[in-house]
């Protein structure tokens, strides 16, 4: 692979996710962070300019923010996204279908009173460049149903349709098409650093109601992982790297380095920054 081309970030919490991403990357090849030793497989979308490293983070919002940070300020790429599972919020959103975030809710903040408890909510938009690469990249797409609607986070796994949170839920974010757990930790990381575009994708598991257990068993979750993969290879499809071949426009470029990211020895130096890492291991091929 080219060491100079544009990268993308693709993050996941699961293995199965990761592996259904994981199917479309050729090339690819293992990095571990020297330092806090974090790992990531950087490869090939083939067809496209794009480096693509995928990373598994592990469950939960708060280790998606922290490890979304970790991993960008390491790779610093021109994009993230967080491609996984969820479960459905609307009656007309099914098990397969796809949400494409254009937002992301944080459902935790708030304030308890006397009163009650006062929502005090947050909210990440997706990027519109790659929501719009989105819309028109499923357009083309037969086998998938997708959605554009805002994505609920929190540090929760709703299995209950009449429970408390699926109350506050339909009360305080009744747009909210699907229910996650990283989204607002990685979305969040994205937008502190500025520079990023970041989209969430996640493919419908479960109706996140009593039934979910059985439709875990029932493969739903393999399924669903899988479309959410296939939405996010044809928005890079779609989606064009900035400043030409080498992904990086003159107001955006180092001072310290103008050639990019460069990859050699032992070490990656990612444009005179302080962090490090260590190849240590090549895989050829995109299967599982």
């Amino acid at each position: 692979m080219s060491e100079t081309s544009p990268s993308v970030v693709v993050l996941t919490a699961l293995a199965l996710e990761y592996a259904a991403v994981r199917s479309h990357i050729v090339d690819r090849e293992e990095l571990v962070h020297d330092k806090h030793g974090t790992r990531v497989e950087r490869g090939r979308l083939e067809g496209t300019d794009w480096t693509v490293a995928i990373a598994e983070l592990g469950e939960g919002p708060v280790n998606a923010a922290t490890l979304t940070t970790q991993i960008v300020s390491w790779l610093n790429p021109q994009a993230v996204l967080f491609v996984g599972v969820a479960g459905s919020l609307k009656e007309d959103i099914g098990i397969g279908d796809v949400v494409v975030g254009t937002k992301v809710y944080g459902i935790h903040g708030g304030k308890q009173t006397t009163k009650g408890f006062l929502v005090r909510p947050e909210a990440w938009p997706g990027s519109n460049a790659l929501v719009q690469a989105a819309r028109s990249a499923v357009r083309d797409m037969a086998e998938v149903r997708a959605h554009f609607k805002p994505i609920a986070a929190g540090d929760v796994v709703l299995a209950d349709a009449r429970s408390e949170i699926a109350k506050h839920l339909r009360e305080h974010y009744n747009d909210a098409a699907a229910i996650e757990m990283e989204g607002s930790g990685a979305a969040h990381a994205a937008h502190l650093n500025g520079q990023l575009d970041a989209l969430v994708i996640r493919g419908i598991s479960d109706l996140a109601n009593a039934e979910k257990r059985k439709a875990d068993a029932s493969g739903s979750q393999e399924r669903a992982a899988a479309q959410a993969a296939a939405v996010a290879v044809a928005v890079l499809r779609k989606h064009r790297p900035r400043g030409g071949a080498s992904g990086r426009s003159g107001s955006a470029a180092s001072a310290d380095s103008e050639e990019g990211p460069h990859y050699g020895g032992d070490h990656i130096d990612l444009r005179g920054g302080t962090f490090y890492g260590t190849v240590v291991g090549k895989r050829t091929g995109g299967q599982r």
